[in-house]
């Protein structure tokens, strides 16, 4: 399956959803119930996240666990070369632009690079961007975290990320944010790119997903609020709004 035309195909029908799983947030065998869940609720995606800490080990048997439960394409975002699973069909291979360690900007990819090119997987380049509040891993990449107000710096990054010839570009508020990224900071980027934008964090309800996507984003990202009780409700009602 080429992941990166599925999306395109997709995007002609609307506002696509992706599930975002953390391995590290649960266990292998929740994590494959989570994503069944996802995909019998309509989401397009489950995207699978490579962060500080994972284990090899715990990415293979996440992996395996939700491979046995979906059809939708599975497509992994590593922070480096240090896990790896070569049973994803694509890999968002995304460079941190507002960070300041090398290694998130382009150094941790490198290590991956010549092994994701022989093995012939497909790779989507993505120009990822963090906004306040940020991720957890802020610190370790030493990332200059984008002022909520300030809309210029965000949509500079955004073209920065379109003129490096990335397919699309990720905002990040981080999945603490007690809001999502501000609906003007999304009109302002979306002005200025052609390509597509996708938007996470602090999406918990159908009215966040809304505003998320009236403001201009074209791809939806959700994970918090599928690791809580009565999250297949809570999920469905957020692609409602998406789709609406």
């Amino acid at each position: 399956m080429n992941v990166t035309h599925y999306l395109k195909e997709k995007l002609k029908s609307g506002t696509v959803h992706i599930t975002f799983i953390d391995p590290m947030r649960q266990s292998p065998e929740a994590a494959g119930r989570l994503a069944l869940t996802a995909q019998e609720v309509g989401s397009d995606l489950i995207l699978v996240a490579g962060l500080n800490g994972l284990s090899q080990r715990n990415l293979l048997s996440t992996v395996k666990c939700i491979r046995e439960k979906i059809s939708i394409p599975l497509i992994y975002s590593p922070a480096g070369a240090e896990a790896l699973c070569f049973s994803f069909d694509a890999f968002f291979f995304g460079s941190l632009l507002n960070s300041q360690n090398f290694n998130y900007i382009c150094g941790g990819q490198a290590k991956a690079a010549l092994i994701l090119k022989r093995l012939e997987l497909e790779t989507i380049p993505v120009g990822y961007i963090m906004v306040e509040p940020g991720l957890k891993m802020e610190k370790a990449a030493n990332v200059k975290l984008v002022p909520r107000d300030n809309y210029w710096v965000a949509a500079s990054y955004a073209v920065t990320a379109e003129l490096f010839g990335m397919q699309f570009v990720y905002f990040e508020a981080g999945p603490k944010a007690a809001q999502p990224i501000p609906a003007g900071m999304i009109r302002a980027v979306k002005k200025e790119i052609s390509i597509p934008l996708i938007v996470g964090g602090g999406i918990r309800t159908a009215m966040d997903a809304r505003r998320v996507r009236q403001a201009g984003a074209e791809i939806v990202v959700t994970g918090t609020i599928i690791e809580n009780a009565g999250y297949r409700e809570r999920l469905r009602s957020i692609l409602s709004a998406l789709k609406d």
